[in-house]
């Protein structure tokens, strides 16, 4: 890959060979330990984060090379310096460029003017990285993916985006229950629809939260009000109060269901302590496997393409 921008740009060949390398580095990290040896990466973060600023972090330093932070106050990406500007800069100074950011044309604009590999680590518009560790979990503990019916309860944003997207190229049978006016827009349906076409994948989009949950293998939600609608939470608080995975909803699941959960956690909101602490929730393990999968895209972005220093002639030739 050159770049991972969205689950979009994969095929259901590429997706799986991601999971199953990510599963290959779990098992023995140590054979990855100098793969990216000398390699820089640039992470860009216009939000906060726990998982995301962890987990890549050791994945640079637990594959040989080296990650660093640039905060809203070093960037203000567009504001401060354009994203062309931002893009040229990093590309003579490191191998790769991870962001996370709100606008995802800034991921796009990034990839579209630097040579080295985008890294999308989280936009308004999708969030891939955790799509892998999604089904990277799910495949740990339930053995498959093809036919696993996913139900997603909550906002239709960016998670329920991804973790569409790649039920569609795994062939599972994904499930959204959203509150009427949340709903996941239809071109981002239409894509899976015509992506899932020969993998199995089925869809079902619903304003009910019981019709999602009956029967399903995987139960997921995630925040009722996301990062930058924190204005929003009391209103969107009495709206989704009644898609909150709780002990009763749960119990309309699979006996063997498991609960995820991308975090952090409104405990009391959208998920109850009943559910996120009990046995058949796996959300810390899908926290974990963040590193595992992005350890993968790393790889597959970064190893085996020239570095900063052989690079530096073929720059310099096409700036005159």
């Amino acid at each position: 890959m050159n770049d991972f921008i969205s689950i979009r740009d994969l095929t259901p060949t590429s997706i799986r060979h991601l999971l199953d390398l990510a599963g290959h580095i779990k098992a023995t990290p140590s054979a990855y330990a100098y793969s990216l040896k000398s390699k820089s990466m640039a992470m860009i973060f216009e939000k906060p984060s726990l998982r995301t600023r962890v987990t890549f972090d050791l994945a640079m330093e637990e594959l040989g090379g080296h990650s660093l932070y640039l905060g809203p106050a070093e960037i203000q990406l567009g504001k401060r310096e354009s994203v062309h500007d931002v893009a040229k800069n990093l590309e003579r100074m490191v191998d790769a460029i991870m962001i996370r950011t709100f606008a995802h044309k800034n991921i796009e604009d990034l990839a579209n003017y630097a040579s080295v590999p985008v890294i999308n680590a989280l936009s308004d518009f999708s969030h891939p990285c955790q799509a892998l560790a999604d089904y990277l979990t799910m495949l740990e503990i339930k053995g498959r993916i093809q036919g696993l019916k996913v139900a997603y309860l909550g906002d239709g944003n960016n998670v329920a985006r991804s973790l569409l997207f790649a039920g569609a190229l795994l062939g599972a049978n994904v499930r959204i229950a959203t509150p009427p006016g949340f709903e996941l827009d239809p071109e981002s349906i239409a894509w899976a629809r015509t992506a899932g076409a020969e993998t199995g994948y089925s869809g079902m989009f619903t304003h009910d939260p019981v019709e999602a949950v009956s029967d399903a293998d995987v139960v997921y939600t995630d925040v009722w009000a996301s990062m930058g609608q924190e204005s929003e939470a009391t209103s969107r608080a009495e709206i989704f109060r009644g898609y909150q995975v709780n002990g009763e909803l749960f119990r309309r699941a699979h006996a063997d269901a498991i609960f995820l959960h991308c975090l952090p956690a409104h405990r009391g909101s959208e998920v109850t302590d009943e559910v996120i602490d009990s046995p058949r929730s796996f959300v810390f393990l899908q926290a974990e496997n963040r590193l595992h999968a992005q350890k993968a895209v790393l790889l597959e972005t970064m190893y085996n393409r020239p570095d900063r220093m052989s690079r530096r002639d073929t720059l310099q030739t096409a700036a005159h």
